[in-house]
């Protein structure tokens, strides 16, 4: 499939399984960091909205006026954190490079690159809406 020219209703007739839609305050600056921080893919980037791939999976990035009418938007905080209780969890980045570049770009390290006893190593990063980016890679035997 083609992310800059599917039609809005072939795209949404397309996905399958378990989608994520994170609704931040600055589509654009939120894209843009994804790339520098992730290397994660952008299609169709505007204001309101973007196609984001990391890997073969897909999600997307709303802006807070593309929610209008939905529930979910008199919930938000005028100000502050959003991503509360949420972990986005990228297991094919190394924490140590996303740790680096995600400080480097302005947003916080709330956890360090460290091994954890479930065969992974991983840090812990808040961007600047407040969500939780857990980049991983599996654990070698050795530094188990």
């Amino acid at each position: 499939m083609d992310f800059e020219t599917v039609s809005s209703g072939d795209f949404g007739r397309s996905l399958t399984g378990v989608g994520i839609n994170i609704l931040v305050r600055d589509v654009r600056a939120a894209a843009a960091k994804l790339v520098e921080i992730f290397d994660m893919k952008v299609f169709r980037l505007s204001a309101d909205f973007a196609i984001v791939t990391y890997g073969k999976d897909v999600f997307q990035l709303h802006s807070d006026g593309t929610f209008g009418s939905h529930p979910l938007l008199g919930l938000l905080p005028e100000a502050g954190a959003r991503g509360a209780g949420i972990e986005l969890r990228l297991y094919d980045t190394d924490p140590d490079e996303a740790a680096m570049r995600a400080e480097a770009a302005g947003w916080h390290i709330l956890q360090a690159p460290a091994n954890k006893p479930h065969g992974l190593r991983e840090c812990v990063i808040l961007d600047a809406d407040g969500y939780a980016w857990v980049p991983s890679r599996g654990l070698a035997p050795e530094e188990e």
